[in-house]
């Protein structure tokens, strides 16, 4: 018997970084964020973490469960606090060990910024 509890969905206060590219040119803000973000991402290790998250279970993953990508595990760590720096994970404690996810407007804002704009 489980004792899992589904918890409702909370709302995300992520908003997108910036219109999609092919809408108008960036600010110099936009443009910042966004260079942040894809920064992060221009790690293999980093872009297999962000992907493992992502793509697991229950949208969230368990350090334990993401830690297998070929480097040490302060070195995951140190990636982790990259991609959570950037603004494309949070995480949470619980008990020893630490749950990554990905936001749904994160993801959501990605996709945007690479669409082409709708056509007036």
């Amino acid at each position: 018997m489980s004792n899992a509890v589904a918890l409702p969905l909370l709302q995300s206060d992520v908003a997108p970084c910036c219109p999609p590219l092919a809408e108008r040119p960036l600010t110099a803000e936009e443009a910042e964020r966004t260079a942040k973000m894809f920064k992060a991402l221009g790690d293999p290790v980093r872009l297999r973490l962000f992907s493992a998250v992502a793509s697991h279970e229950g949208g969230e993953a368990c350090v334990c469960d993401i830690s297998d990508v070929g480097v040490s595990q302060p070195t995951v760590s140190h990636h982790l606090k990259k991609l959570k720096e950037a603004g494309l994970l949070s995480s949470e404690r619980r008990g020893t060990w630490v749950y990554y996810r990905v936001e749904p407007a994160v993801l959501a804002a990605m996709g945007q910024l690479l669409t082409k704009a709708a056509a007036a």
